[in-house]
């Protein structure tokens, strides 16, 4: 049935050493709350850029303990928002738009990059993505997402017909695909716990068990002490409810995995992945996979309910239910009927309002922050630990000017509103996919839906 403990923190090797605690009140430049990875992809280049700063990162539990040490591994150049909603934002424009594209893209190899630099063993390796079509409804779907890439300039979609398709995977009902190299598969905990030591090698302080309880324009207090600093960065993710004054800034929302046990060879040339491409399909509810280095299939999805009042527990990780339909969905998608699973788990990720991330800093704050990633965040954390650093450092640059620079999505609604609305969205998109079956036509309901839900979003890898 699977086990509370993630397949990645079970296959991460053993723990590091605790970092302590924060020890008493303290003074620095930068202070970043969260250790996920955009608190310490932050922290690795400020480091780098200029190893004077004093930088603490303060961590309420473990470094990479939340959405980026127990995500789907996908890196990948997806971001939350289409291209159409990022050229829409106030100061943005088409060009601005593609260039998001590209930064994303250029994010992807950068990761790898860094894991080669590192020494970070977090089993990048870099085989695309295939995501399929296994009905008439999403095989069209599929070739309007190419061409609305075409529409973009980009030529880095491909539609895949059946044969084609199985050189990548092979799966049951298939129809054809869209393909794009722009992703790696990876370990997310491994990664994460690579970053950390990094960032502690280039001289920043890492606090773990040290909530944060406020954070204030030229502060973070914790139980054990105050940190002083010139520009705080908040890098909490699904998290951020937690601080006052940030309860509606995103909604938390859980996504949950399963995972196989290592596969035999007779049934990977059953199902193909040999290059370790992630997969999806075009169904409306999100689900997303991968082969592992150790060779299990790896694989999630939504459907968890949002819990009222943006609460995130412990034991939200475990929805028996749902983790039951992601084991039969890993069946019917691959023909397995005998395949044990060893593992389920999950965590929440943070959607804002309008589901388009954000990066800025306010310089009369002293505020700064990143987030709102909609499980798009492996690689778009890379791409805002670089963007804040040259907004810190005041670097006119091509990633200042990007279109999700400085937005703010406006808050969500108050309660019951949230849960009404969130909880609606959710159970949507899982009547759309049983909508089409019956009438084999697109969904209205998805439709009706596209504009609460983030209109023009593929699946996302957490």
């Amino acid at each position: 049935m699977g086990r509370p403990l993630s397949l990645w923190a079970d296959t991460a090797g053993d723990p590091e050493p605790a970092r302590p605690p924060l020890p008493g009140s303290t003074d620095v430049d930068v202070v970043i709350v969260g250790a996920g990875y955009t608190g310490l992809w932050t922290a690795y280049y400020l480091a780098a850029a200029d190893p004077s700063l004093r930088i603490v990162v303060l961590e309420a539990r473990t470094a990479g303990f939340g959405a980026s040490g127990r995500n789907g591994g996908w890196c990948s150049a997806l971001f939350p928002a289409s291209a159409a909603a990022l050229a829409a934002l106030p100061g943005s424009s088409r060009d601005r738009a593609v260039a998001m594209h590209r930064a994303m893209t250029a994010s992807v190899k950068e990761v790898g990059r860094v894991t080669v630099a590192e020494g970070i063993d977090c089993h990048y390796h870099k085989g695309g993505t295939v995501v399929l079509a296994r009905s008439t409804t999403q095989w069209a779907r599929a070739q309007q997402k190419v061409a609305a890439a075409r529409s973009w300039g980009r030529d880095d979609l491909r539609l895949l017909d059946r044969r084609e398709t199985a050189e990548h995977v092979r799966a049951t009902s298939v129809l054809g695909s869209t393909y794009t190299p722009h992703c790696a598969a990876i370990h997310p905990l491994r990664l994460a716990r690579g970053l950390a030591a990094a960032v502690q090698r280039r001289g920043v302080t890492i606090h773990e068990n040290t909530p944060v309880t406020v954070l204030e324009p030229g502060r973070a207090i914790t139980p054990y002490g105050v940190v002083r600093a010139d520009l705080v960065v908040r890098a909490t993710e699904g998290f951020t409810p937690r601080l006052p004054g940030y309860r509606r800034a995103v909604a938390p929302v859980y996504s949950l995995m399963v995972a196989t046990e290592p596969l035999s060879d007779t049934v990977w040339d059953q199902i193909g992945l040999a290059d370790r491409p992630t997969f999806s399909d075009y169904r409306h509810l999100i689900v997303y996979g991968q082969r592992t280095a150790d060779g299990r299939l790896a694989f999630g999805g939504r459907g968890a309910p949002y819990h009222y009042g943006s609460r995130t527990r412990p034991g939200y990780d475990d929805e028996p239910g749902v983790h039951a339909a992601l084991r039969d969905t890993v069946r019917d998608l691959f023909g397995l009927s005998d395949v044990r699973f060893t593992h389920a788990w999950g965590g929440p990720l943070g959607i804002p309002r309008d589901w388009c991330a954000s990066v800025g800093l306010d310089r009369g704050t002293g505020l700064a922050w990143a987030g709102g990633y909609v499980g798009d965040g492996v690689s778009t954390t890379n791409l805002a630990g670089r963007t804040l650093t040259d907004l810190v450092l005041r670097r006119d640059t091509e990633l200042v000017r990007l279109p999700w620079v400085g937005h703010r999505s406006r808050r969500w609604e108050p309660e019951p509103l949230r849960w009404l609305g969130v909880n609606a969205g959710l159970r949507a998109m899982t009547l759309a996919d049983t909508e089409e079956r019956i009438t084999r036509r697109d969904s209205r309901i998805a439709r009706l839906m596209a504009p609460l839900l983030g209109a023009g979003r593929r699946p996302a890898g957490a």
